[in-house]
Formats: C-alpha cells, structure tokens, sequence
C-alpha cells in the first residue's frame, strides 16, 4: 500500500467497481468461472443460496484474474493521483472480495488501505456506510461511487464524488446536495453496440441466398422476402452469440493486440447489459423463425447456437476441432438458407462449402499465430490450442483445403445437375482459374502478415477480391 503524508482533509474513500473500475469483478469472475469450468456452471449457484459473500468468496478463489489488464477509469485514477500529491489519505472500500479488491490496490499503489467484502459480510449498501461511519464518523470522509447501492454510503459522507452515474442514479442525484464533482469519462454509444454486435460480420449471412442463386431461383419476389427475413432473425442470433463469446473471452481479448478494443474488454460497455441484450437477441430471433419462417429453419439455427456455444467454451480451444467447427458454422448459414427458402442442397454445395470454409478458417488462425511468432513467442497461443512452430503445417493444410474445393467446382461441371442447370456448362471452367487466383493470394497475402481482418470480411473490403468476385459470378451468368 502507498502511504501519504497527513492532510486536513478527510480521506478519499473510492468504490471499486463502476467506478474505479468500468467493469463488475463478481460478473467477472462468474464468467471466467463458466469459461474454465462449463461442467459446473451450476455451483456458482449453490453458493448463492449461501449468501451472496460466499458466492463472491467462491468465484474469487476459483478463478485467476489478471487485474493487471482490467478496465480501469483513467479519470478516476488522475483524481485520486491528484489527491494523493496534496497528502490525502485515499482507501478502496468495494462490496467485491478481499482478495481481489486487495490485488488491485497492490497493483496500482494508490491507497493506503482497503476495506471489502469477506466470506461472511457482503460490504455493499449500508453495511459499507455503517464501517465506514465506524472508522471515520458520519460525515468524515468523502466518497466516490456510481450506483443506487452508493446512496447510503453518500448520505453519510461530507461530499460525494459521482462518476459515470447509472440511468437508476440519475433521477436520485437531486437528492444529494454535497456534490463535490461529477464525471462522466464515458457513456456508451450506438457505435460501441454496433461494434459489439459485429454487424459488418452479417455480411457472412448472405450465404443464406446462396441456394437460391445456385437454384436460379432468384427472380421470385417471394423467396427473396422469405430469404430477407432469415437473413436478418439469422444475424440476431449470432450477434447474440458475438456478445457471449465477448463475455466469455474477456481475459484473453484484453491480453490480445487488438481485441482488447472491444467494447466489454476495453469497459466501454457494461457486463450487465451485455448479459440482458444476449438473452433478448436470443428469443427475437427464435420467435421470429418460429413466427415467419418453416420448422426446419428453426431446427438449423438451433445447431448453429449450441454448435457456436460449444465452441466459445471448449471446442475453440482444441486443435483442428476449432477450425473443423468454424467451417462447419459457415456450412450451416447454406444449410439455413436451403432450409428457410425450401430449395434440396446439392452434395457439390456442401462438399465445395466445407473445403473453401476450411481454407479460410486456417487463415484466420494462421494469421494469429504469425503475429505471436512476429512478437517473439514461442508458447501456446493464448486460449488456444497451437503453437508458432504450428504455422507451416497450418499453411500447408489450409492451401490443400482451398485447392480440394477448386477440384470439386471442376468436378461439378461434369454432373448430370450442371447439366440441367446451365446450358453452357463449360464455361465454367473459366472459375476455376479465378477461384485458384483468390485462394493463392489469400494465403500468400496471409504468409506476409498483411491480413489483418476475418478472411470473409477481407474479401468484402479488398479491391482485387471483389473484382475476382464479380469475374466469377459473370462467369456463371454467362454458362446460364
């Protein structure tokens, strides 16, 4: 613990999560407990009919976090930094664990003490206000919070410092007439959501109208609308799936480059609402398929979520699986597609889907690892399964998949249904070449370390892809 030289100014007593912290550390630790042990996600609950202090206690011993990386309010920080350059005494008083509350005051050395919860007291509310009048008096400190649970404690301080105030404060604030300063470092926007929603990831859902291009079928006003609404109920769903994998991945975001600009590892959105809006996203888009779209669209979707939730707290951590499992939720968007708009899958569809999907999966983790070895590392990439001298077998694997589906395109233009599909089937070979173009500079693109972006996402944005796009779309309208 720091310590200050004395002041005539009562101590600074500051919370610690939502305030100091943008984050919540029991939300915390509940997620990283789910994540390491997805086979006891019920125990969190056994606690809790043990008091809400043995559920903090139980998560805090369970778990590991590094709150070294943890979202902490720079402007709270300045204040307190500031306060201690006049020789005030500043304390961390939080309803969170000892434990924990105890590891960020050594890691920050801003406090001179620390006051938190045990296995038997819960210090939140009013039993924060009482150990504080306790030690300090009534009115003999001032106190810097964010939530409703903060009025009491506020009540009995010489002045409040309110920071980033809950929507439920706000209305309260009145109420409290020794306001020494409100900050507002940060309120969440509709670019944060976006951004948390990965709706520029949509863009992967238009594989939903892949069947009813490959049917030629698209002229039909009907499907087209029925198309459009699994489309949009599709990409609820996995928006739903992008905040829970957040959610759960908030350790390892924040150790990485760049996701650890993500708006719940960067504390720009509340855990809180992320778990409201994944639940609320989850049932939109059920009910919706359930409403307007047949049963075996609903069916398809359903994998695609537990295949997705298998994947965000095991699969995604074993080697190949990972990749398998990736080209598999592609596939499914196909599959969705064919089961929302009615249209019979081909073999050749689903057989070109997995090998391409494949492909682009192995860029995706190639990508990662190359950026580890760039930085010098040479142990298990973090959350996952491999390691940097994984990279040439990865490579290796991923161009042959991308070629595989070359071969299977080629195979396709000698098929009974290419026949019946296209008058000049043999144009399409004028594909294949296309195809080898984009999947060879993809990898060679990858091999340099220039593919920053999911490989989907890429292809949209890049120029020359989206040229090799269109050739090869002209190419099948012209064997039409």
């Amino acid at each position: 613990m720091g310590a200050s030289s004395q002041s005539k100014e009562p101590p600074l007593v500051v919370d610690l999560d939502g305030t100091l912290l943008r984050s919540d550390l029991l939300l915390e630790t509940g997620l990283a407990f789910v994540r390491a042990h997805p086979a006891r996600a019920w125990q969190p609950l056994l606690w809790l009919t043990q008091g809400k202090a043995r559920l903090k206690e139980g998560l805090a011993l369970a778990t590991s976090l590094d709150v070294r990386q943890l979202p902490y309010d720079p402007a709270v920080i300045e204040l307190i930094e500031a306060e201690r350059r006049k020789g005030r005494e500043v304390l961390l008083a939080t309803a969170s664990h000892h434990t924990l509350a105890e590891r960020v005051a050594e890691h920050l050395h801003l406090f001179d003490d620390v006051i938190a919860s045990d296995a038997k007291r819960n210090l939140a509310a009013e039993r924060k206000r009482e150990a504080l009048i306790h030690r300090f008096g009534d009115g003999g400190f001032d106190y810097a919070g964010n939530a409703r649970d903060d009025l009491p404690v506020w009540q009995a301080a010489r002045y409040a410092y309110v920071v980033n105030p809950q929507r439920s404060l706000e209305r309260h604030m009145q109420s409290l007439d020794r306001i020494a300063a409100t900050i507002r470092s940060h309120q969440p926007t509709l670019g944060d959501w976006f951004k948390a929603l990965r709706l520029h990831q949509w863009s992967k859902n238009l594989l939903i109208f892949v069947p009813l291009l490959a049917a030629h079928r698209f002229d039909e006003l009907g499907l087209l609308v029925q198309g459009m609404l699994a489309f949009v109920l599709f990409g609820l769903c996995a928006s739903s799936v992008y905040l829970l994998n957040d959610l759960l991945d908030l350790e390892d975001d924040r150790h990485h480059a760049t996701k650890r600009h993500r708006p719940f590892a960067a504390g720009r959105l509340s855990l809180h609402s992320g778990l409201l809006a994944i639940p609320v996203l989850l049932l939109t888009a059920f009910l919706g398929a359930w409403w307007l779209l047949p049963q075996a669209f609903i069916a398809v979707l359903a994998l695609y979520y537990a295949l997705t939730l298998a994947y965000s707290l095991v699969l995604k951590r074993q080697i190949v699986i990972d990749v398998i499992t990736l080209a598999s939720l592609y596939t499914l968007r196909i599959i969705a597609g064919a089961a929302a708009l009615a249209i019979p899958l081909t073999f050749w569809m689903l057989a070109f889907s997995m090998f391409m999907f494949l492909s682009l999966a192995l860029v995706k983790r190639y990508a990662e690892l190359r950026q580890a070895r760039v930085k010098g590392r040479t142990n298990q990439a973090r959350g996952r399964g491999y390691y940097p001298d994984d990279l040439e077998m990865l490579a290796s694997l991923g161009a042959s998949s991308g070629y595989v589906a070359v071969m299977v395109l080629a195979l396709y233009i000698n098929d009974l249904s290419a026949t019946t599909l296209y008058r000049q089937p043999e144009v399409i070979w004028l594909a294949c070449p296309l195809l080898l173009l984009w999947i060879s500079r993809v990898w060679m693109l990858t091999h340099r370390g220039q593919m920053h972006d999911d490989p989907v996402v890429f292809a949209i944005r890049d120029r020359m892809s989206l040229i090799i796009g269109g050739l090869f779309v002209l190419v099948f309208w012209a064997a039409v």
